[in-house]
C-alpha cells in the first residue's frame, strides 16, 4: 500500500496550474541557449539542461548556471575587446 504524503502545496494557484498548466515566463537569460523560467502562478522554477529540455531548477543547476554565466560574460567581453582593437587597424 502506498503512503500518501503531501509534499506539494495545495494553494489555489497550484490547483490552477494543475488544471490549466503552468504559465512560464523567462526570468534570466544565462547564455543564448540556457535560460531560467518561473511560473507566474505557483513560482515553480525551471531551466534548460544540456539536451535543451526543461528541468527543475535545483541548487545544483543554479550553481551550474551561475558558473556558465560567468564564463559566457567573460568570453563576450573578450570578443568585444578583440573586435574593438581589430577595427582600429
Amino acid at each position: 500500500m502506498k503512503k500518501t504524503t503531501s509534499t506539494k502545496t495545495s494553494s489555489p494557484l497550484r490547483i490552477y496550474c494543475d488544471i490549466f498548466g503552468h504559465n512560464y515566463e523567462m526570468t534570466k537569460k544565462v547564455t543564448s541557449h540556457v535560460k531560467e523560467y518561473t511560473c507566474k502562478c505557483c513560482k515553480r522554477q525551471l531551466t534548460t539542461n544540456g539536451n535543451g529540455k526543461l528541468t527543475e531548477l535545483t541548487p545544483k543547476y543554479k550553481e551550474i548556471n551561475a558558473i556558465l554565466e560567468q564564463i559566457y560574460t567573460r568570453r563576450m567581453m573578450r570578443l568585444k575587446k578583440k573586435t574593438l582593437s581589430s577595427s582600429i587597424y
